[in-house]
């Protein structure tokens, strides 16, 4: 996953709005083009699109109609024509925000900031969890692995999500089996190891090189957002 995925095929001007997000603190993906961008997320996710509107083949209008069938990722819209037909077309196929170009960085980036803060600020504590390429809706009970679901039993699901809410962090062997299985548990240990392979399996691109779930010899599994 991405922060921001900005839509816009003048090279200099991405670079230069791509420099200002990435100092933000922002992780930002560049494609010149609507067909690029719904490409793209055919397979990964952003948080936020930053979208122009005079792209080459599809315009960002159309873009946006065409993203608003599969997904509600939060859109900004970055134009130049800034009548009051070209807003209202903007907002009518999808848009959240509207800022006119040339483009004020300051302006740009608290009203990213706003969008973000309303979309993801107030989930953060709730139902949804970000953490790199996978994401875990735990209101639905479901894991996406770059935007898209993968199948995970309820023991599967239960390891994903202790092992996401505490990034960085090693835990135990003992303490995940016990909170996973229960301290009273018939299960063997041998059963997190099972558990911890069919995971790599599914959330990892080298499941015998994991960069994600990492063993941690003789004490037990660390996981690192990736």
């Amino acid at each position: 996953m991405v922060d921001i995925l900005l839509v816009e095929d003048h090279k200099e001007l991405a670079q230069l709005i791509a420099t200002f997000l990435k100092r933000a603190g922002y992780l930002v993906e560049i494609v010149e083009s609507g067909e690029q961008a719904l490409k793209f997320l055919e397979v990964n996710t952003a948080k936020l699109i930053l979208l122009d509107v005079m792209l080459p083949g599809m315009d960002g209008f159309g873009f946006c109609a065409a993203l608003r069938q599969k997904r509600n990722t939060p859109v900004i819209i970055l134009s130049a024509k800034v009548d009051k037909e070209d807003k209202m077309n903007g907002f009518a196929q999808g848009a959240d925000d509207y800022v006119e170009k040339p483009v004020d960085m300051d302006i740009l980036l608290a009203r990213i900031s706003a969008l973000m803060r309303r979309n993801y600020d107030l989930k953060k504590d709730s139902m949804l969890i970000y953490s790199g390429a996978v994401s875990i809706d735990k209101d639905a009970k479901q894991a996406f692995f770059h935007g898209k679901e993968i199948q995970l039993t309820v023991k599967e699901y239960e390891l994903l999500l202790l092992l996401v809410q505490n990034p960085g962090k090693t835990l135990r062997k003992e303490y995940l089996f016990d909170q996973i299985w229960g301290a009273d548990s018939f299960s063997e240990n041998q059963t997190l190891t099972v558990h911890i392979k069919m995971l790599r399996d599914k959330i990892e691109e080298e499941p015998k090189s994991p960069k994600r779930i990492k063993t941690i010899w003789g004490v037990g599994y660390k996981y690192e957002e990736n």
